[in-house]
């Protein structure tokens, strides 16, 4: 039997470009306990197909687990800048740590730490052209692809490949990874990133950092 059924699951788009378009979709379960237990989420991700679903298991406090098609993972930017836009939440709680957010215009932003995404290699390339004409690698490494545009503007290209081999072989758009960059560069950014996702970042202080972006309902 399909693990969607009776599963009430809504559809957002994170950090869509200037244009509405383009974000990276993601599954939020807002009945967390409709679905319970780790092999049954585990395997709802790997039917739904996104890059990440959130469960969410106190709507109040903001509590949520994150799911990509292959792993449970304790922090994800998309999922969080997603879930707080729909869920409408100062602050989520997810296994890595507390991550606030808030809403400023059409952006929503959230606050976490670099050190919360472990194992992506940022690898920096000479043109946003170049950036633009790589295959994807094979699987074994997370890789986050970058080249300045416009590097007095902080204005960067980047692709992602997480290199999981769980069947999504390039990432649409990246929070984690953003706070990773914007970490190992210390300034703020504005990201393009995949198709034509957009996404800010800020360094704060005591090593946090906001990243924040436009996003879409597409189906709740």
């Amino acid at each position: 039997m399909s693990e969607t059924v009776g599963v009430r699951l809504d559809v957002v788009r994170v950090f869509c470009g200037p244009d509405g378009r383009h974000g990276n979709q993601l599954g939020v379960v807002r009945d967390g306990a409709s679905v319970p237990g780790a092999a049954a989420r585990q395997v709802l991700a790997a039917e739904l197909g996104y890059s990440e679903t959130v469960f969410v298991d106190d709507d109040e406090r903001g509590v949520i687990e994150i799911y990509t098609p292959s792993v449970r993972l304790p922090f994800a930017g998309h999922p969080c800048v997603g879930a707080a836009w729909l869920l409408d939440l100062p602050e989520l709680r997810t296994p890595a740590g507390l991550v606030t957010a808030r809403q400023d215009g059409e952006f929503t932003w959230i606050t976490a730490r670099a050190e919360w995404a472990p194992g992506r290699t940022l690898r920096q390339f000479a043109s946003p052209d170049e950036v633009d004409a790589l295959d994807v690698p094979p699987a074994g490494s997370w890789i986050y692809a970058w080249a300045w545009q416009d590097e007095a503007a902080g204005r960067v290209r980047a692709r992602a490949f997480p290199g999981r081999g769980d069947g999504i072989f390039e990432d649409e758009a990246t929070g984690a990874a953003a706070l990773c960059l914007t970490a190992a560069l210390g300034r703020a950014l504005n990201i393009t990133q995949g198709a034509g996702s957009q996404l800010l970042t800020a360094p704060g202080p005591s090593d946090l950092i906001e990243v924040g972006g436009r996003v879409a309902l597409v189906a709740g």
